[in-house]
């Protein structure tokens, strides 16, 4: 599976899907160069939410508690148009933000500041008043540059004592 991700269907391979590419297509390019693998290929996107297998609990507390204590939540994620409406299906608690910017919808994916600042235009957020949580540290410097107090995310303990400091919690 290592060598398949490594080789095959690549990080740089997926992201081109976060960025609006169809699977339909990302098949197309890689089963003329992988003959032998084109089940695997077309799994890849067929069978995608085996690759997740649940929410990080702690963290869903989290989204809980800043919804319970009225702070506006919003998502900005690199996901697939194709694949992202069965994560909303499968995961309740995505229904708790105030709108979600996904990246393979608008074409862009994250640390490009486009897309940061499609989200700051959409939902009318001021950079200096918003917080934004990554668990990439590039993606996390990204909003930093752009004014956005960025938090790089490692784990819901951290994460929470981050928000109290800030008195978000």
């Amino acid at each position: 599976m290592e060598s398949f991700l490594a080789t095959v269907c690549t990080v740089e391979w997926n992201e081109r899907q976060d960025a609006g590419r169809s699977f339909a297509d990302a098949v197309a390019e890689l089963a003329p160069r992988h003959p032998d693998k084109v089940e695997l290929i077309e799994a890849f996107g067929r069978r995608f939410d085996e690759m997740i297998p649940g929410a990080i609990e702690g963290t869903v507390e989290i989204v809980a508690d800043l919804k319970r204590a009225g702070v506006r939540r919003y998502a900005l994620t690199n996901f697939s148009a194709e694949t992202f409406p069965l994560q909303r299906q499968r995961f309740p608690f995505l229904s708790w933000f105030d709108g979600i910017v996904v990246s393979g919808e608008e074409g862009v994916i994250k640390p490009d500041p486009r897309i940061y600042r499609i989200l700051l235009d959409r939902y009318r957020i001021e950079p200096d008043e918003a917080v934004f949580i990554d668990d990439n540290p590039g993606n996390a410097a990204a909003a930093t540059a752009l004014g956005i107090h960025g938090i790089h995310f490692r784990s819901p303990g951290q994460l929470r004592r981050e928000l109290e400091a800030l008195g978000l919690l």
